[in-house]
């Protein structure tokens, strides 16, 4: 449970320093390249992963990857990009409390997806931890309007608040399908071909969109630090979360991800001279005690055995076996908690 928590946390600690180098290149150098930073993560990626399945063989080459299933990744690489770029977009229309509290959208969104499509099944601790951290949440959006962080009132508040939603939704929809993936697939092959599709993808946005404001920058060894340190965090957050998924669950991992905005802050005490509550310890450790909560006990999944072998479409002939009987449609019980060898699966017919 401890190692779950503390695994949420360093992604937490990674969205930190990605809002941190974000803050700094559109506020003090008036740098707004979204797009452009996406872009460097993917690239990234493509060089790490895409080009480790380019050179592997057999069934895990990037060709027959591509050649199986390549419109998946397409769509996959698409919602991913416009998950990122929806919700930068939104500061520039609506407040900082707006973004922070519908953000937690991706929630229910994660666990409505989770149910249906990965079968899993919770109890009622979890949601009640569930709840715990949204309280949480609520807190520090609460210590946001009485100490006045009102940063990121823009022109339309409805247009941001509707792009949060948007950006939220398609966030669920990506963790969802990552955990999907790195459970029946492998997180190289999740890894490359977000590589892959992302950086084509975004590269073309990038060259529609923000070919301008590229132009605008005043490039410097400063501006080019801050690209560096953004790119970094961003790519170990890419890397790190599907390790964190695999050992969680996308649920888990996205309400760990409620205190990155807290961890922001406390770095804004010192670098941007933010004004400081007491409200916002309340609702660190809120978020903390429902991360417990959530974690105290493990999640299991009621499914058919043959769903996940869905998705591999294998190559080889299909054979019939005999049957002597009619078989008894089954659901299998599976911990989602820390993975060991020697958990046991029970089954019950």
């Amino acid at each position: 449970m401890l190692i779950s928590v503390a695994l949420g946390q360093v992604l937490s600690l990674l969205i930190c320093g990605i809002s941190l180098t974000s803050k700094y290149l559109s506020e003090d150098f008036h740098a707004n390249t979204p797009v452009f930073q996406s872009f460097l993560n993917y690239i990234l990626l493509f060089l790490v992963y895409t080009t480790t399945l380019a050179v592997r063989q057999g069934e895990e080459n990037l060709l027959a990857i591509l050649r199986r299933r390549w419109w998946k990744y397409m769509i996959l690489g698409l919602i991913d990009l416009e998950a990122n770029y929806l919700v930068v977009k939104a500061y520039q229309y609506t407040t900082l409390t707006s973004i922070q509290l519908l953000d937690c959208f991706v929630i229910p969104v994660v666990i409505l997806l989770s149910w249906f499509f990965l079968l899993i099944r919770y109890k009622a601790v979890h949601f009640i931890g569930i709840v715990v951290c949204i309280l949480g949440m609520g807190c520090m959006a609460g210590a946001d309007v009485l100490v006045g962080r009102q940063q990121g009132a823009g022109e339309n508040k409805l247009v941001g608040d509707l792009l949060v939603l948007g950006g939220a939704t398609l966030y669920g929809i990506s963790n969802v399908w990552e955990e999907y993936i790195i459970r029946t697939l492998s997180r190289v092959e999740f890894l490359g071909m977000i590589g892959l599709f992302g950086a084509f993808f975004s590269g073309i946005q990038l060259a529609i969109m923000e070919h301008k404001e590229l132009l605008k920058v005043p490039w410097d060894w400063q501006i080019g630090l801050l690209y560096v340190g953004f790119s970094a965090c961003m790519f170990g957050l890419y890397s790190f979360m599907p390790v964190v998924i695999k050992k969680t669950s996308a649920t888990s991992v996205n309400l760990s991800l409620l205190t990155a905005d807290l961890y922001s802050l406390f770095c804004g005490l010192f670098l941007f001279h933010y004004k400081f509550s007491g409200l916002y310890l309340l609702s660190f450790f809120t978020i903390l005690i429902g991360l417990v909560l959530y974690s105290s006990t493990s999640t299991y999944i009621a499914q058919d055995p043959r769903v996940y072998k869905q998705f591999r479409n294998p190559s080889g002939p299909v054979v019939d076996l005999p049957t002597t009987a009619q078989v008894e449609p089954s659901v299998t019980y599976t911990s989602l908690g820390q993975e060991t060898e020697e958990e046991p699966h029970v089954r019950v017919a």
